[in-house]
């Protein structure tokens, strides 16, 4: 069940009419929790057993980590000494961290399997996995990675000390709530449970809002993203063929459409969930307008960042061993999110270049720290120009690796980025028969793409302006026809379905 989709249209509206004409929580929770069942079961019913016992057992896992940290025999003994007592507490922390333990390899191991498992078999049996002769295929469950993450999130929560639930209804309906379910965005259990207590219908601005964002992200995915992507898809599809201009554009448009793409998706998740009065945390805030790296990883994926730092930076000791610490935790990190993302060793070279990135961006800010001279160059307009060019060149050029993580072919394009021309053959399949264009053509209309999104981001990050929500209603039908008429046919899967 496609998001922009008639499909999923009426499925919206069936589950909202049955879910406001109830009263009752529990009741909302019980429609909400069956309608992403339903949901998730026409992608992937063969998988939903596995998530449905995955989220069982890390609600138990939370209630055995988050019990009262006093051991109740103990508890009971007001004679008890103070060593006895401390003695009590430190094994008590030390069972409730063999918990945690458990749950987080339990999660991992499982995500770990998924991603790795078919590279093993390949290797054991020496054939590919999508041969007809293959022993047995393995296809990642949807979601799996923004589920586990999830889980590992609430657990550690719990064990730092905020409360375990003991309503399962309301911890299932946060797990498989459909509308974050399959490509987030990574939304922590307190944040999500704290409104389920408190659900309210919509106002008419939120509502207008919220119609907004399905519409908008609509456009964003079916017209923008889509049409970019039989673009990218023909480019990097014939690399032999193509030129080094090609490939250019073809990594300048690629990461345009990952960008509007993913953030498409999450505009949908974010409205559709907002009709239920619940609101999803924000993913994008204008990152090709970073001027650093790090800016970039607070602008980019908001939540799947959040994650990383407080779940793995800051465990590790985060900046607060020293500057080579740091920059070694920068590095693990990022390695981390490419392992996240995918097998292939391009995730990792990308991971890995980001890494690298960051540990250079800290490198620099302490330098700039001694020496006035930097920090004076990097707040002048010259300075910052050339910052953001630096940035958004090593993002871009970065997503080579990431389109095309087979090493053989990200390599070809690297190799084919100065010097290299298309062959007759291929200017004229690509651009005149699937394209009725010209590379002149791509080029203004990637360039107009980047100057809309400058002027958005002037008006709302610049000059703080939104509009009101009586315009927003009357784009929204606007949305709905173009992307009715532009989108192209047999729309592309979004890309973070990978994931």
């Amino acid at each position: 069940m496609k998001f922009i989709s008639i499909f999923y249209g009426l499925f919206l509206l069936s589950t909202l009419g049955i879910y406001w004409t109830v009263t009752e929580q529990k009741l909302r929770l019980w429609i909400l929790l069956i309608a992403s069942i339903v949901f998730y079961s026409s992608w992937h019913i063969q998988y939903l057993p596995l998530l449905l016992v995955l989220t069982f057992i890390n609600f138990r896992l939370g209630l055995e980590i988050g019990k009262n940290t006093s051991p109740g025999k103990h508890s009971q003994d007001w004679q008890i000494s103070n060593e006895e007592w401390r003695i009590a507490q430190a094994d008590w922390n030390l069972n409730r961290l063999k918990i945690l333990w458990f749950g987080i390899i339990l999660n991992a191991g499982l995500l770990l399997s998924f991603k790795y498992l078919p590279i093993l078999l390949k290797w054991i049996f020496n054939l590919p996995l999508d041969s007809p002769d293959a022993p047995f295929k393995l296809i990642s469950p949807l979601g799996i990675s923004f589920f586990t993450f999830e889980c590992i999130a609430y657990l550690v929560d719990v064990y730092r000390g905020a409360p375990a639930t003991d309503q399962f209804l309301k911890f299932a309906t946060y797990k498989l709530f459909f509308t974050k379910l399959i490509s987030g965005p990574i939304t922590r259990y307190h944040n999500l449970a704290v409104q389920f207590n408190t659900l309210r219908f919509p106002s008419v601005d939120k509502l207008a809002e919220a119609l907004w964002l399905i519409a908008r992200g609509a456009v964003k995915k079916g017209i923008l993203a889509d049409n970019l992507g039989i673009f990218v898809d023909l480019c990097f599809g014939n690399l032999q063929r193509a030129g080094s201009t090609d490939l250019w554009l073809a990594t300048l448009a690629y990461g345009l459409q990952l960008y509007l793409d993913f953030n498409g998706y999450v505009d949908i998740a974010r409205g559709s969930a907002l009709l239920f009065g619940l609101v999803l945390p924000e993913n994008f805030d204008f990152p090709y307008f970073s001027t650093s790296i790090a800016d970039f990883w607070r602008c980019w994926h908001i939540t799947l960042g959040d994650w990383l730092r407080n779940y793995l930076y800051f465990p590790l000791g985060g900046s607060r061993r020293g500057l080579m610490r740091t920059c070694g935790n920068l590095l693990i990190v990022m390695l981390v999110a490419g392992i996240w993302h995918g097998s292939a060793w391009g995730f990792m070279i990308w991971g890995a270049l980001h890494g690298t990135a960051l540990a250079v961006h800290r490198l620099t800010d302490v330098m700039s720290d001694r020496w006035k001279i930097l920090e004076l160059f990097w707040q002048n307009p010259l300075g910052l120009i050339f910052a953001w060019l630096l940035t958004q060149f090593m993002v871009f050029t970065s997503w080579i690796w990431f389109r095309l993580p087979s090493l053989q072919d990200s390599v070809l394009v690297i190799q084919n980025l100065w010097g290299r021309t298309a062959d007759a053959q291929f200017l004229e399949k690509v651009y005149i028969e699937a394209l009725n264009s010209s590379p002149q053509q791509i080029s203004w209309l990637l360039l107009a793409l980047a100057m809309l999104m400058g002027i958005s981001y002037v008006f709302k990050q610049g000059m703080k302006l939104e509009l009101s929500w009586p315009i927003k209603l009357v784009f929204v039908p606007l949305c709905f026809y173009a992307v009715w008429l532009l989108a192209p046919e047999g729309s592309l899967p979004y890309i973070y379905f990978d994931f």
